[in-house]
């Protein structure tokens, strides 16, 4: 069978504006415009892809880059950037790279005719697409655009040595560091979305990686193969130029990055999750998540870690940390209610937080609908004052 070259570009891209990673309606349905995050990470074809199952010993700068083979995979930035008046803004950056099928190249042989001539450069089963948002505190508003494309022809892709990982002009890349290694070094992420809200910041850690879960093997369920490999900076001081509404402001603060990658991460019976990521003004720094179930009545899943000053993590066990929420906001936009502020407390480490988001309306209502927000933080730990800044990841609540 052979197609023309736009039935083989708008195939997989089409299929892609859903995100589903990818979730094929059945005959006659009609394919959603806007599905859950939670929905797109449940179950899914796994046959023949690669399956985090067990601990595994990471290659830097290798595992910096992509990991064909498991279906998804997604290098993930946010910060809280300041002007030198005060004024805050949150920002999101995440480039998603998704497997269409678990060979490297499309069983099917396809033939791509352009101007009578074959190019196959354009074969590819893999798809990305980005994510960019700002927040803007003080006019409370919240600005986002999507892009997705093949990961062929150099339109999207990641590579190590030097890193890049790129969706056309949108793109993350290593910066000439006299202090790089190859696990750490400084990243410049440039982004401009179609009505010219931008971002140019250079981002360097202050702190070692972490390996997240179990030395980066990240339980996400009970079955087999429900997990990710996962890794983060928690602290990189962040300087650079945001443009938003005609104005362009030098900013800088603190981002967090993870990256992951994995082929089934939700059991059937998990709803959604609630992810925060927690910089702390005295240095410390709190990863957490909790994935809920249907089932009310079961205890959610939980990942926890809490980063000392010189990068020493701290796991935190099932049942040590207490959430609680406080406030909702429902969405005008999905009618979805978020949680949008809490208590967080870790009894063991003197740690009481209230957390809340900067504004209610951060929801992102693009190919997957979720929450992603900056958040504001206050509290005390160990007998000392703390303030702090974050953001949070909420997927399921959708009605």
């Amino acid at each position: 069978m052979k197609l023309s070259f736009w039935q083989i570009i708008t195939i997989p891209l089409f299929v892609g504006l859903a995100l589903s990673w990818i979730l094929f309606p059945e005959p006659g349905a009609e394919i959603e415009a806007t599905i859950s995050a939670a929905k797109a990470l449940n179950g899914g074809d796994t046959e023949g892809y690669i399956q985090a199952l067990g601990p595994k010993e990471f290659v830097f700068p290798v595992d910096h880059g992509a990991h064909p083979g498991f279906k998804t995979e997604w290098w993930y930035y946010t910060g809280n950037l300041f002007t030198e008046d005060g004024r805050q803004f949150g920002y999101q950056f995440t480039i998603f790279r998704n497997q269409l099928s678990p060979s490297e190249v499309e069983d099917a042989p396809i033939d791509l005719e352009v101007n009578g001539t074959y190019n196959l450069e354009w074969n590819t089963n893999q798809l990305y697409l980005a994510h960019f948002a700002i927040s803007d505190v003080s006019k409370k508003d919240h600005v986002f655009d999507e892009r997705y494309s093949r990961g062929a022809a150099g339109l999207a892709g990641a590579s190590v040595d030097p890193y890049r990982v790129w969706l056309e002009d949108w793109e993350i890349t290593q910066v000439k560091d006299s202090m790089a290694s190859g696990e750490r070094f400084t990243v410049r992420i440039k982004a401009e979305m179609a009505d010219a809200t931008a971002i140019d910041i250079q981002l360097n850690p202050k702190k070692p990686l972490v390996l997240q879960g179990e030395e980066g093997y990240d339980k996400k369920g009970g079955e087999d193969g429900n997990a990710s490999y996962y890794i983060s900076f928690t602290r990189m001081q962040t300087d650079g130029v945001l443009r938003k509404d005609s104005e362009s402001f030098a900013v800088s603060g603190l981002s967090w990055m993870d990256h992951e990658w994995s082929t089934s991460a939700l059991d059937s019976g998990q709803t959604g999750w609630d992810w925060f990521s927690i910089q702390l003004s005295n240095g410390y720094e709190l990863m957490y998540y909790q994935i809920r179930n249907v089932n009310p009545d079961l205890a959610p899943q939980i990942t926890g870690s809490l980063i000392a000053p010189d990068g020493q993590k701290r796991d935190l066990d099932q049942g040590e940390v207490r959430l609680e929420v406080l406030e909702y906001w429902t969405s005008p936009h999905t009618r979805a209610r978020y949680p949008a502020q809490w208590t967080l407390a870790i009894p063991s480490e003197e740690l009481e937080m209230d957390v809340a988001t900067v504004f209610d309306d951060q929801e992102m209502t693009v190919s997957v609908q979720y929450y992603e927000g900056a958040l504001q933080v206050s509290g005390n730990f160990r007998d000392e004052a703390i303030a702090g800044n974050g953001y949070i990841e909420m997927t399921g609540y959708e009605q």
